[in-house]
């Protein structure tokens, strides 16, 4: 597999397509797939998150239960005002990060409690061992109170065996109704994906839910059902099939000897904004245990890993949410005065509402102050904006040139359809000399593997403005691909606060 580069590749992703190629059809699902795939439409919960919001709640519950026996017992006046809320803090930490290292936070822990009692009565007086030691050697031991220790310990050790009940129960019914898994598609058919998926199903307390199989061969090299899963289409079906149904891991079955084949697979299936795996349980080839990831026991080869998943979402929503209202706040007097100005100047609305792509290849409405007059806007933006183009407003030059049109993203990226960085959402029928951009960049759909963002990494290296050539739109899916490649928080702050400067540049905007 030397030859796999696809994950740190965003430059070499990109080529132009021949004129042949140009305007290929959609793939089409058949009717058993779409069956299929509408039945997974709902959206389904992370193990990871659910584990993780367990840490969170278990904290919250000892941090609550401290402070509710001090109050009552020991009162706030006490002149020990900052040492027993500090003692609280940390030994409920504590708790959680001894828990955190036992693996009390896995979901066969959790999902079987009574396995777990001892594990959880030895971490909760393992931190009330450090707080007696540390209250011993600070020489203060005498003053806190020991009913509340007393009542702390009992009540907190009671708390969380109640907790880890009802989370359990809660858990196993979500696994029954779908709702906690992670839904996978085997690629690939034959004796390997049969070997593959009975190792899947033997493994105890699997969160993995097969949806199907998709193959490239026909029925003579590959059966139509494997192991009584179906096989629903080909690798071109797949990538629209995992879009609808919302897959979270395609695992390749296909033997690493077949290097030219899975290359190929690869080659397709990367533009997905999920975990892609290679199975190596059948392998002859052994790499470091590093290398694997597992699936119970049954290991697997990293191959892609979805840019932004469970907690860095989080993070990444929760900074647009911050972002979005501050930026609303800033801006708002800028906003009132652009509708006004607008409202004066034109007839017409003062937000244009156009459809463009979004996350996982999805439609979603972006607003936009109007710029154009009413009668000659393009809401398909078929036909790109040029330099002194009659169909802009006097008004419209202006807050085009200097991106005040965009201010109303801001409550895209508050209500959830766009991120406040990421990839420039485009027009679905976008076009440059008469082609679609998908149908010009190979690769192009890879950009959409996460949010659109109100700005991006393109825009403030000046790839903004007009994609009048195929160059202008190579370039900008190559910054694209490296934003999504290298994502983290402070890249998307950096990015943030270079915008207003690198707007000063208005050469492409127009």
């Amino acid at each position: 597999m030397s030859n796999v580069e696809y994950k740190h590749r965003p430059a070499s992703t990109v080529e132009i397509l021949p004129e042949s190629r140009a305007r290929r059809p959609r793939p089409k699902l058949n009717a058993v797939a779409r069956q299929v795939a509408e039945h997974y439409r709902h959206d389904n919960t992370s193990p990871v998150m659910v584990s993780g919001f367990m840490r969170i709640i278990e904290f919250a519950l000892l941090l609550l239960a401290g402070m509710a026996i001090y109050t009552a017992h020991v009162g706030l006046s006490t002149h020990l005002s900052w040492e027993y809320p500090a003692s609280i803090t940390i030994v409920s930490l504590a708790t959680v990060i001894i828990l955190e290292f036992s693996d009390a936070y896995q979901m066969p822990a959790l999902r079987s409690p009574a396995s777990q009692a001892g594990r959880i009565l030895l971490a909760w007086s393992a931190a009330f061992a450090l707080l007696t030691m540390a209250l011993f050697f600070l020489k203060i031991s005498s003053e806190f109170s020991r009913l509340w220790l007393a009542a702390w310990y009992a009540s907190g050790l009671s708390l969380m065996f109640v907790l880890r009940l009802a989370a359990a129960r809660l858990i196993r019914r979500w696994a029954r109704n779908g709702r906690i898994e992670r839904r996978a598609v085997i690629v690939g058919g034959g004796k390997n994906a049969e070997t593959l998926i009975r190792s899947i199903e033997r493994q105890p307390h699997n969160d993995i839910r097969i949806c199907g199989i998709f193959d490239d061969r026909d029925d003579r090299r590959s059966p139509p059902v494997v192991a009584g899963y179906p096989k629903l289409g080909n690798v071109e079906e797949l990538i629209e099939f995992a879009r609808i149904a919302r897959i979270d891991m395609l695992i390749v079955s296909i033997p690493l000897t077949a290097e030219a084949r899975v290359l190929a697979m690869l080659r397709k299936l990367w533009v997905l904004p999920i975990d892609i795996r290679l199975s190596a349980h059948s392998t002859h080839l052994r790499f470091r245990p590093r290398a694997y990831s597992y699936i119970g026991s049954v290991p697997m080869l990293d191959i892609f890993d979805r840019p932004i998943n469970d907690w860095d979402s989080v993070a990444k929503r929760a900074f647009d949410i911050v972002f979005s209202l501050l930026g609303i706040v800033l801006f708002a007097p800028i906003m009132i005065v652009t509708a006004i100005a607008i409202k004066l100047d034109s007839k017409g609305p003062i937000i244009f509402k156009q459809i463009r792509h979004g996350f996982n290849n999805e439609e979603i409405e972006v607003y936009k102050f109007r710029s154009m007059y009413a009668d000659k806007s393009d809401p398909t933006a078929r036909k790109a904006v040029t330099r002194d183009d009659p169909r802009v407003t006097r008004i419209g030059r202006f807050i085009r040139k200097t991106s005040i049109d965009e201010l109303p993203q801001f409550f895209n990226a508050l209500f959830g359809s766009l991120s406040l960085v990421g990839p420039r959402p485009h027009a679905v029928a976008a076009e440059a000399h008469n082609r679609l951009f998908d149908e010009v960049v190979d690769g192009y759909f890879a950009r959409h593997r996460v949010k659109p963002g109100v700005t991006g990494w393109a825009q403030i290296n000046g790839w903004r403005g007009e994609l009048d050539t195929e160059e202008k739109i190579r370039k900008r899916i190559e910054y694209d691909l490296y934003y999504i490649e290298n994502w983290s928080l402070w890249f998307d702050l950096k990015i943030l606060l270079l915008t207003p400067i690198r707007l000063l540049d208005t050469r492409n905007a127009y």
